[in-house]
């Protein structure tokens, strides 16, 4: 299965470096089964990284008197995770441009697997915070999967192979928190570490044995001080943003980290402007057709999010608030299993929409149908039911938005920027995350009512939470329809002559 350059696109690194993988001498029918093998590795490799990042939502509750500190030092292993990854997601993926996408690829996974084991076997807060700060590192397996597809598949594969890379992020989050729950209920807590533990390790095994080096390559020398930069914008960019309601929104720590993401983040926009090989190639970041599938990324990370958070919460409110359901954190997660299967199912069906209409389409079809479904929910969130149904409409539109994502930045970035473009993309979802998180909590603080003499959410904040999430999910579906067209596919002819014409000048 040899490299195919994507639509036209520079490609002369193919020629200059050899494939490195253990494929190079084997059989060629074991070559060929590796080769099939490729696509369901990877995506099992992107489920074991969402299944990494919601692992210990199950145990929160607990982890205070298992560990013997603080809630407040406890939501560090959650943060922890979050910083870690958003900051290594672009680094890692210009990491693999340059020095080759499998072997990076095999780091992260390793890291996940140690990060893991560390946590089995201790119950030191400081040690589960650094182990889970090095979980981190799996957050860049999507991004740097999408790209050794783009450069491995025929470009008929590649696109239902990447929608249904996008979309393992959710089908690793449904899957996970029921299993986790299960794990958590009936046996000690380090089990569930050891069972993730062994399924990195498997799927670290597979993907050594079966993915091959890309031999397309951005050589050059990496931007060390590029790499910092970014890492303190981002650092105290969301940590401001996820301990505000912590600390306090007008507290002097917390306006100090915005302060300082600002200024930080100003110098470091400068630095790569400035740079002969930067992190993060700006010019190409800003134009219309990668800047807009980035912002659309943050919107649908946002949209989406509030789905998984507010419905957890609610159906776990105890009977006497009048809209909760009382369910254990297993029934929980069982509630939320179909939104995992529903991706796994439309991963195909976006992929065929997007090569028939345009990934762009495709991204604002998913935002209406996640508009559509927060509608359900705000209609009726008291029965099982319809709660289930609402969540189920989310997560099709969530699947047609994030298998539509990588394909926009596909088409936009040359084929030896793909892994660190992809990375900012998926970074640019998890800041929406990250601030969907802290305006839910914001908003659920502001509107609590006492149950039980124990303050708890009113149905009224829940509701909110869903009305925020469904206009941000249709300012996505403007952005995605501000897009320009890909004029190799369907449209209007004013969109496909503005395509054209916008190539012409980012060419000029």
């Amino acid at each position: 299965m040899a490299p195919v350059p994507i639509s036209g696109e520079p490609n002369e690194s193919i020629e200059s470096v050899q494939s490195v993988g253990p494929e190079s001498t084997c059989p060629v029918g074991r070559r060929a089964l590796r080769d099939r093998l490729t696509v369901p590795v990877l995506a099992f490799g992107g489920i074991l990284m969402a299944v990494m990042q919601t692992v210990v939502v199950p145990l929160l509750p607990d982890l205070p008197r298992l560990t013997g500190a603080s809630p407040g030092a406890v939501s560090w292993m959650v943060t922890a995770t979050l910083l870690t990854g958003a900051v290594l997601t672009p680094v890692l993926g210009r990491a693999g441009d340059m020095y080759g996408k499998r072997r990076v690829l095999l780091a992260a996974l390793a890291l996940m697997t140690f990060g893991s084991v560390l946590c089995a076997l201790t119950s030191d807060i400081r040690l589960l915070i650094a182990a889970r700060a090095l979980q981190g590192a799996a957050a860049a397996v999507v991004p740097l999967s999408i790209s050794i597809l783009r450069d491995e598949l025929p470009p008929a594969r590649t696109g239902s192979a990447v929608a249904l890379m996008s979309s393992t992020v959710g089908i690793g989050a449904a899957l996970g928190l029921p299993l986790t729950a299960l794990i958590v209920q009936y046996a000690n807590w380090h089990v569930m570490f050891w069972a993730t533990s062994g399924l990195g390790a498997l799927g670290l095994a597979l993907a050594w044995w079966a993915v091959r080096e890309s031999p397309v390559r951005e050589p050059g020398r990496f931007d060390t001080v590029g790499a910092l930069g970014l890492a303190a914008g981002l650092v105290t960019l969301l940590l401001a943003v996820s301990q505000g309601g912590q600390w306090g929104w007008g507290s002097p720590p917390i306006i100090g980290l915005f302060a300082a993401s600002v200024l930080v983040g100003a110098l470091w926009w400068r630095q790569q402007l400035r740079a002969e090989r930067p992190l993060v190639d700006l010019r190409l970041a800003t134009r219309r057709t990668v800047a807009l599938p980035h912002l659309g990324a943050l919107l649908a990370g946002f949209a989406f999010y509030a789905n998984s958070l507010v419905t957890a919460q609610l159906v776990q409110a105890p009977l006497a608030t009048g809209y909760g359901l009382g369910l254990s954190i297993v029934a929980t997660g069982l509630c939320l299993l179909p939104n995992g299967l529903i991706m796994l199912v439309l991963s195909p069906v976006s992929a065929r929409i997007s090569a028939t209409r345009g990934a762009r389409v495709t991204l604002a079809l998913g935002a209406v149908a996640i508009a559509a479904g927060y509608v359900v929910r705000i209609a009726d969130s008291r029965d099982l039911w319809v709660i289930v149904l609402g969540g189920a409409i989310v997560s099709t539109g969530t699947t047609l938005a994030y298998s539509a994502l990588p394909t926009l930045i596909l088409r936009a970035v040359p084929a030896g920027q793909t892994a660190s473009a992809s990375g900012v993309n998926v970074l640019m979802r998890t800041i929406g995350q990250a601030v969907c998180s802290a305006a839910v909590a914001a908003v659920l603080v502001r509107h609590t009512s006492i149950v039980g003499g124990s303050p708890v959410p009113t149905l009224h904040g829940y509701l909110l939470a869903f009305a925020i999430a469904g206009t941000v999910a249709l300012i996505a579906c403007a952005v995605a329809l501000a897009i320009p067209a890909d004029p190799r596919q369907g449209g209007t002819g004013r969109a496909r002559r503005g395509a054209v014409r916008e190539k012409a000048l980012e060419g000029a």
